[in-house]
């Protein structure tokens, strides 16, 4: 058995480097350095932690067995899933996550002699406010995840899903929670406790039904800043540092995305953290059939403004995920650079389904870093760019943000196409991006609306060179 100050030096180790992790993560030449530290960190726990136990019984072959199995599991999806599903991917990690701290906090307040926090009906006044803390906000996390994940896997509409009075019931529900929980300190009562998890899980699936499509990054963020939190409000009830770093990190970083990502949409940072913003119907202009005239064009018009251009702006967006196209667009601005041409990549905070969505993709296609410019950085070159390639990008384009307050997305700062000299807009049909809002971007005199998949329009381009 490890003693005592070994472990806890260990675990301070394996803190620094989660927060070295986090530091390399933060820029895409050190992201590889940073997953490096992350690894090494969470290695480092999991051995200490078990070889902290001591007693190594036959239930420690059932650990060993659960966790090959729930590696095995996710290595395996790891490998197999598609960046486009790489959103829902996430949301469903968060609900395990929180899922996780909702058994441990059970099996605590079950068993505490086990984990040394007095006996059944008198458990230490301080684990229980932290079981609960960490029961309830797992609980939230798990369903409403959940909840996250339906709606980005299509299995649920995207829209919100509104009710009369959802405020003041969620208030009422959350405020509940707390008197729950204090009675529950008070008298130790298993009932209590049941019903301060079942409440909960209502509390999740209410803060994100009313949620829309248009802003499920946000919630993705909120979500895995929820899910830090509840891992280290488990972690002072296990009186484990490495837990409580861990959770503490994740749940900061994830509180300082959402707030960067609230900026980016133009909403209300505690209107996210309370739940139901966005609660607007997102389909109100979706169902549009107001004939308008729309230039199309094929690829040879594509590439001879392209040639006749000085400088050129990419825009990706989730199109280009859905279609892969990634890496012939990368061969396509190779192409472009080798006639003299200047190209720069424009990315939206929320382009995509999950905050860094974009940059993964270009990253994975070896695109330049210093030619991938953020929206305040570039937004103004937008007056001064020949052509602006849109591929894949909805409603972080559609000006109607800037125009219409009758918008679900008016006030959300978006990428100034509409005023390149030129405007390549891929895209299969004239549908609504997921917003479910009309672009009126499609309509514009400078736009010329390629209809094809991402992949092979771009591919077309590159041949008509």
């Amino acid at each position: 058995m490890i003693s005592t100050n070994l472990l806890a030096l260990f675990y301070l180790v394996s803190g620094v480097l989660f927060i070295l992790a986090l530091r390399g993560l933060s820029s895409p030449e050190t992201s590889r350095q940073g997953n490096f530290f992350g690894i090494l960190g969470m290695l480092i726990a999991v051995l200490v932690t078990f070889l902290s136990i001591g007693n190594f019984s036959t239930s420690f072959i059932y650990v060993i067995l659960f966790l090959l199995i729930g590696g095995g599991v996710g290595a395996f999806i790891a490998f197999k899933i598609p960046m486009t599903a790489m959103p829902e991917l996430v949301a469903g990690f968060h609900s395990l996550v929180g899922l996780a701290a909702v058994f441990v906090a059970i099996s605590a307040f079950l068993n505490p002699e086990a984990f040394n926090l007095g006996v059944s009906g008198n458990i230490k006044l301080a684990s229980l406010i932290e079981m609960s803390i960490g029961a309830a906000v797992g609980a939230i996390t798990f369903s409403g995840s959940i909840i996250a994940f339906l709606k980005l896997r299509g299995i649920m509409s995207g829209a919100p899903i509104t009710f009369p009075a959802q405020h003041i019931l969620n208030l009422i529900i959350l405020i509940s929670i707390i008197v729950l929980t204090y009675f529950l300190c008070v008298t130790q009562l298993p009932n209590l406790f049941w019903s301060l998890i079942a409440i909960s899980f209502l509390v999740g699936i209410l803060l994100i039904i009313p949620i829309g499509g248009a802003d499920m990054p946000v919630v993705i963020s909120m979500l895995n800043s929820y899910s830090g939190w509840a891992a280290a409000g488990i972690g002072f009830t296990l009186e484990n540092t490495a837990l409580i770093i861990t959770g503490a990190l994740v749940g900061s970083s994830g509180a300082i995305l959402s707030y960067i990502m609230c900026k980016g949409m133009n909403r209300s940072f505690f209107s996210v953290i309370l739940g139901g913003f966005g609660g607007t119907d997102q389909t109100t202009k979706s169902g549009n059939k107001e004939q308008k005239p729309v230039k199309s064009g094929n690829s040879d018009d594509a590439a001879f403004l392209m040639k006749n251009a000085s400088s050129v702006i990419i825009v990706p967006g989730y199109g280009m995920a859905v279609a892969q196209a990634q890496h012939a667009l990368r061969e396509m601005v190779d192409t472009l650079k080798k006639n003299g041409i200047k190209v720069s990549y424009a990315i939206h905070p929320v382009a995509g389904r999950m905050p860094g969505h974009m940059n993964v993709l270009l990253a994975e296609a070896n695109v330049p870093y210093d030619e991938v410019f953020e929206l305040e950085e570039i937004n103004n070159d937008f007056a001064n760019c020949d052509v602006a390639y849109v591929i894949g990008a909805n409603d972080v384009t559609n000006p109607v943000a800037k125009t219409d307050p009758q918008s679900p997305i008016y006030g959300m700062p978006i990428l100034d196409v509409e005023k390149a000299k030129s405007v390549l807009f891929v895209k299969r049909s004239l549908s609504p991006g997921y917003a479910g809002v009309d672009n009126d971007l499609f309509y514009r005199e400078n736009t010329l609306m390629l209809f094809a998949d991402a992949k092979k329009m771009t591919e077309d381009i590159i041949k008509s060179f």
